[in-house]
């Protein structure tokens, strides 16, 4: 990443730093979108004399908690519980709860901050906020996981609320998480409320919320592909990282829309299938036996499996879709892709692209969707939930994906404008911070020194 040039900016930087040391991923994150304000804060000097950028980057409130829970074999085990609630600025606290071995402050922060600007772009009243513990759900039975969410939620029910804070799933936390924490939430405030978003549908939950985010990265880049370079997804070779929710998503729309996804992986190894992924035998693996994908290769004749993971991205392709973690592709891994000729790049994961790489395919004229803004039809789909709830009404599977269809292609606009508005056209990534961080920025400035 470039230094920052702007004074204003690089003092508040210096301060993050002192502040939030040994925190490389909520470091990274702030740097990437302050070097995206520079242009604005040469127009907005009002901003600065209202301090939006300081406030912005401290949370305005960070939990941390412990987890006591039981396993199996009658033993305690105890982990650790975060909530970070970094902006209200425009609508209650909204983001995710992860678990898994990695979470930590510096990531939990990260997640957070960059949902401040994914959510402002939705369109939707929502601030950011995320949350999370490092307990592993895998290898677990169902009666430990419940244990956890419940004494997890315990704690995590004080701070959260339908016009406060509403958390949502993320890695490590799909339907059944979520059903063991709302049952828990439900029972300690003896109120049915649409605080959680990714229920049950006879729940309270919304229909495409599973689809959303694999749904959402394919509609905002088929309108990436349509308006900047005249082209669509049908006909293109596609590879993409993961084998969770969003990878299996993003690869029944990008089938559906024409293309030939070829390559999926977990964190073992990848798949490599030239006649194009068979999704069926994918989801009976992942999600009925929860196995490994490398079983892919043993059931599906022509296919292969490779151990490790970053020969993914060295595969032929047009489009490469990053779907499973942060800092996945590298600067090895873009170098691959354009001299393989990939034309497009769009994260559905959060940060899954390191700066370096990011800067080179931009460099090299690869289209490039960043997370806050390809990935963001998870959270949009979140917010048409909380609508949906407050109404008590629910709406069809096609009334939501078309209303999710719509909210990612304004998403893409809103990001193209204000790029080219503050001089960086075709820079997606500058363009996506600026349009997130005006929204915000304007409420903040008008709520008062808050």
């Amino acid at each position: 990443m470039a230094e920052l040039k702007n004074v204003y900016l690089k003092n508040v930087y210096e301060t993050v730093c002192k502040r939030n040391a040994g925190e490389p991923e909520f470091l990274q994150a702030v740097k990437e979108v302050l070097e995206s304000f520079e242009p604005v804060m040469e127009r907005r000097p009002d901003l600065i004399e209202a301090g939006v950028v300081d406030r912005l980057v401290e949370p305005e409130r960070f939990i941390q908690f412990r987890v006591p829970w039981v396993d199996d074999n009658g033993k305690v085990q105890v982990n650790r519980g975060f909530r970070v609630q970094f902006n209200s600025a425009i609508g209650p606290y909204k983001g995710g709860l992860r678990l898994h071995p990695s979470v930590c402050a510096s990531i939990i922060k990260f997640l957070g901050f960059e949902q401040i600007f994914k959510n402002s772009l939705t369109g939707l009243p929502m601030g950011g906020g995320k949350g999370g513990s490092d307990f592993d759900p895998k290898g677990k039975s169902d009666g430990e996981i419940m244990r956890f969410c419940q004494s997890f939620m315990t704690e995590l029910s004080r701070h959260i609320g339908p016009d406060t804070d509403v958390p949502a799933g993320d890695i490590g936390v799909g339907s059944r998480e979520v059903g063991y924490m709302f049952g828990q939430y439900k029972r300690l405030r003896n109120e049915f409320t649409g605080t959680l978003t990714g229920k049950a549908i006879p729940s309270g939950g919304s229909l495409v919320r599973t689809e959303a985010t694999g749904y959402g990265l394919l509609y905002f880049t088929e309108e990436m592909l349509k308006s900047m370079k005249n082209d669509s997804v049908k006909g293109k070779t596609v590879i993409i990282s993961g084998s969770g929710n969003v990878a299996i998503y993003a690869t029944q729309k990008a089938q559906q829309l024409g293309a030939n996804v070829v390559a999926l992986y977990d964190s073992n190894g990848y798949i490599y299938d030239p006649a194009g992924i068979k999704l069926d035998v994918v989801r009976q693996i992942k999600e009925v036996e929860r196995g490994r994908i490398s079983e892919y290769a043993k059931r599906v004749p022509g296919s292969e499996y490779h151990e490790g993971c970053k020969g993914i991205w060295k595969i032929k392709c047009d489009i490469a879709l990053p779907c499973a973690t942060q800092n996945e592709l590298d600067l090895e891994s873009a170098k691959a892709l354009v001299a393989n000729g990939v034309m497009a790049v769009a994260e559905g994961a959060n940060m899954p692209t390191t700066p370096d790489a990011v800067e080179y395919l931009q460099q090299n004229g690869v289209l490039f969707g960043p997370a806050k803004a390809a990935n963001a039809g998870g959270v949009a789909c979140s917010g048409l939930e909380m609508c949906q709830n407050s109404a008590r009404y629910s709406w069809s599977f096609e009334e939501v994906d078309e209303k999710l269809k719509g909210i990612m292609k304004n998403i893409f606009h809103n990001a193209f404008d204000a790029a080219k508005e503050y001089g960086l056209e075709g820079n997606l990534v500058a363009g996506a911070n600026i349009a997130g961080f005006l929204k915000v920025a304007e409420a903040m400035k008008w709520q008062g020194i808050a």
